[in-house]
């Protein structure tokens, strides 16, 4: 309950009807002074989020623990001890991807190799692997005519491969030259050319460090928005494989509410988990535990759907085993599709 003072004044400040207690009979607005502290500010936008008391934890723990209890208790009117869904979701989501944007993940080794682009790290590739040859010959003690050889050969293949559209356009100009000159056999449709054109701005205008630091950026910033776009469609699976009389959509709404509610939970602890360990050092026996962790909460997160649909949607379990690995695998395909295009979108709107 809030703390604050009430005020001296009687007259609510939103409907102007007399209050005798704390809040209004008319409207229902509390009757306390409208200037706050920044504590009380922090203090107050915290307790709206969680709800107050052990609501919030009372929440995290059956959203963890009891798969499709939040969703039963919800659908079934008891809906003031537990934080609302959609309240939740954004909530969980917040945090997640706040503290994912805020400590983003450690740069490889890949990364910090150089800001050379992509074709000048290949053409680097080529020839540190004629030095090898060259060097492998010579060890070897065989004759320059060999070396000779190995090298016009390594270097035949070299055109092969570039004879192929993916590897030898490398400039806008060529794929231009190409389009207008070009037999017809060597042509692109208008959709290749278009994407290829896109790739090939990219990668002139950014280095490798460049195009995944600003792909992952993105991707993080995006993400929360696929996410938002595909859960009514996880709803609409849900949906025609259940009794359209006895379930509402939105009754498979909550329930997608609540699960995509677990998956980002788990994410975000493991998350915690990892830079957490992180500051403790490079030890062989945290990464264990971390690895045992990670496999821990993959697990979960893969089983939780099971026994969810099973408990929520009352079903035997071998109908309801059936049904959770239909959709599972549907799932997975049609995510798994639109992360890859989603992927391809992102790259070729690099800057």
């Amino acid at each position: 309950m809030s703390k604050s003072i009430i005020r001296k004044d009687k007259t609510c400040l939103n409907c102007r009807y007399v209050v005798e207690n704390r809040f209004c009979p008319n409207c229902g607005q509390e009757n306390t002074d409208t200037r706050k502290t920044f504590h009380h500010l922090f203090i107050h936008f915290f307790e709206d989020l969680t709800h107050y008391e052990n609501a919030f934890w009372k929440t995290i723990k059956n959203l963890l623990f009891k798969p499709a209890t939040l969703t039963k208790e919800y659908l079934s009117g008891k809906r003031l001890s537990y934080l609302a869904p959609v309240r939740l979701y954004i909530f969980i989501s917040f945090i997640t991807f706040f503290l994912i944007s805020l400590f983003p993940p450690a740069s490889t080794e890949f990364l910090k190799e150089d800001s050379k682009s992509p074709m000048e790290k290949n053409e680097t590739r080529k020839e540190k692997k004629l030095n090898e040859i060259i060097i492998s010959e010579n060890t070897s003690k065989k004759t320059t005519g060999s070396i000779q050889k190995t090298i016009s050969q390594s270097k035949e293949k070299d055109l092969k491969a570039s004879n192929s559209h993916n590897f030898e356009i490398k400039t806008v100009q060529e794929l231009d030259s190409i389009q207008k000159f070009g037999k017809q056999e060597d042509k692109f449709n208008s959709f290749e050319y278009w994407i290829l054109k896109k790739g090939i701005i990219v990668v002139q205008n950014n280095t490798t460090e460049e195009i995944i630091e600003k792909g992952t950026e993105s991707f993080i910033h995006n993400f929360p928005k696929l996410l938002l776009i595909y859960m009514p469609l996880f709803a609409f699976f849900l949906w025609l494989f259940h009794d359209k009389k006895r379930w509402y959509y939105f009754d498979h709404g909550i329930f997608t509410l609540h699960y995509y509610s677990f998956l980002l939970l788990i994410n975000l602890i493991l998350f915690i988990i990892h830079k957490t360990t992180s500051l403790i050092g490079n030890y062989s026996l945290i990464n264990f535990i971390t690895g045992l962790m990670d496999v821990a909460g993959v697990i979960w997160m893969i089983y939780y759907f099971f026994p969810a649909h099973h408990r929520f949607y009352g079903e035997t379990r071998l109908v309801s085993f059936i049904k959770s690995t239909c959709l599972f695998f549907i799932n997975f395909i049609v995510i798994s599709i639109i992360l890859a295009l989603f992927a391809i979108y992102t790259f070729i709107n690099l800057h």
